[in-house]
């Protein structure tokens, strides 16, 4: 039996957790016995998230069999079983996993990598334009690249270690400061901000819009054309100071590059032309794009909108009988399994102490904290976003973080008078922003800094940099096209 997989310290902690709430600490008044030991489930869960005790899929499975062989959320055995698996039933959850598939597309085609060499050809001249052309390809990709961790690790990140080794710039010689340390912070930085600007841009944004409608009681429901639109000029604001804000703290040792743009065009004459792939890759984009954003709805009415989890099948659908994917593609993208299943379980749980009243009870506790410092709403949300973002320094997965504190800080944030879209667009932008922060805070982090371009006391120093600049850019410049957009 292969156990490398488990790591026996942060389970039996969660273990331990689990059993001192089941059993030691007396549930609060207000709170039922069935939602407390859920709770103790549910933090026992993200706690051997945190750890890493097990592959997350497989805590999830763990998570689902507790909650039906306990039931707490059910008194007969059917009901429970039942309860456990609802979360497979959420239609967010497969519209991440499918379109995780879509974009193994992207990889297999190579037109990833081809977006990636258009844009330095184009901006390559100057090493800052390097980082603008790695951003806009970042910006292109992501609306059909759930994983950020395989886009900014995936796709980017090979193609600037590659510009960089071309510059004679690696860690091994001593040489990162050339071009290398400037390119990774800038690689890395579009990532969280890009991941801000589309639901299926990051897998768990799909979540935060589960969790706002069921804390407004579906009141407010985000599509994917809010979602974009909303995040679209705080998005793009931050996208054009990322390249500028790294090259004033870190100026790369190389500031003209002229061959960068001739390296670009012998990989894209490499390439060849556009093969059938790449085509029909396109044009799946264009059609996910139009329809996601509700195009046909604008144009013809209501009766032509088309639910965003359908399109992404019929997508997958185009890709299959084109033969751009085969069954063998879908079958092999054990990132996109793997995420249909640890987030039905998050998404179940999550659903259950909302409906246990957990999260009113532990959100009530927040707010009268929080209302005892006698500010208005305005300064109040900016003491609640701040302690939301900054508490993801002691998390190593956004899933995790979001899954623990976002529904109780809305509910909260909502008590004390804020408008109910414009927090919870904030806290869903600041869910990604804060990736950041450390070199440790999502997948994308240990793949670029793993690479050694950037050491870490300089990384957790941009880290920061970067926080303080993005959540000004989405809380001011957010909340000011908001309130143009009539959000709130």
């Amino acid at each position: 039996m292969k156990t490398t997989d488990i790591r026996v310290v942060p389970g039996l902690i969660s273990v331990f957790i689990i059993l001192l709430f089941w059993f030691v600490i007396p549930n609060p008044e207000g709170v039922t016995s069935n939602a407390w030991h859920l709770l103790a489930l549910f933090i026992g869960t993200v706690v051997a998230i945190i750890g890493k005790a097990m592959p997350i899929g497989a805590i999830a499975i763990l998570a689902i069999t507790l909650v039906a062989l306990t039931g707490v959320t059910s008194d007969s055995s059917s009901g429970a079983i039942k309860d456990a698996l609802s979360g497979f039933s959420n239609s967010l959850i497969w519209l991440i996993g499918v379109a995780i598939i879509i974009s193994r597309g992207l990889a297999k085609t190579g037109l990833g990598n081809r977006v990636g060499y258009y844009f330095i050809s184009l901006f390559g001249r100057k090493t800052i334009g390097i980082g603008y052309a790695l951003a806009l390809s970042e910006l292109v990709i992501a609306p059909v690249t759930p994983s950020n961790t395989a886009r900014g690790g995936g796709i980017i990140h090979p193609i600037m270690k590659s510009i960089a080794t071309s510059f004679g710039s690696s860690p091994e010689e001593g040489t990162s400061r050339k071009i290398g340390h400037y390119l990774a912070l800038v690689n890395y930085h579009i990532n969280p901000i890009t991941s801000a600007m589309f639901i299926t841009a990051t897998a768990p944004n799909p979540l935060i819009v589960k969790l706002i409608a069921d804390a407004t009681g579906s009141s407010i429901s985000i599509t994917w054309g809010t979602w974009a639109l909303a995040a679209l000029l705080p998005g793009l604001v931050c996208i054009a100071l990322v390249p500028l804000v790294v090259y004033a703290v870190y100026p790369p040792e190389i500031k003209n590059t002229p061959d960068a743009k001739g390296y670009a065009e012998s990989k894209l004459a490499e390439m060849g032309p556009m093969a059938y792939g790449e085509k029909v890759m396109i044009g799946v984009f264009a059609l996910l794009l139009v329809l996601w954003a509700g195009v046909p709805a604008m144009i013809f009415g209501a009766a032509y909108a088309v639910n965003t989890t359908a399109v992404a099948f019929l997508g997958l659908s185009v890709l299959l009988v084109s033969g751009v994917l085969s069954w063998e593609d879908v079958l092999k993208e054990k990132s996109a399994w793997d995420t249909v299943v640890w987030f039905s379980a998050l998404v179940m749980m999550a659903t259950f102490l909302n409906e246990l009243g957990l999260v009113a009870w532990f959100s009530g506790v927040v707010e009268s904290n929080i209302e005892q410092l006698g500010f208005n709403w305005a300064v109040s949300v900016i003491i609640l976003v701040g302690v939301y973002f900054y508490a993801h320094y002691f998390f190593a997965s956004t899933t995790a973080h979001i899954t623990a504190m976002f529904a109780a800080f809305y509910a909260a944030g909502l008590a004390l008078g804020a408008p109910p879209l414009y927090l919870g667009l904030l806290l869903a932008g600041a869910s990604s922003l804060m990736m950041s922060l450390t070199h440790y805070a999502t997948g994308t982090s240990p793949i670029i800094f793993g690479s050694g371009y950037v050491s870490m006391e300089n990384w957790w120093v941009m880290g920061f940099i970067m926080s303080v600049v993005n959540l000004s850019v989405w809380g001011v410049v957010g909340g000011l096209w908001w309130k143009v957009l009539g959000y709130w």
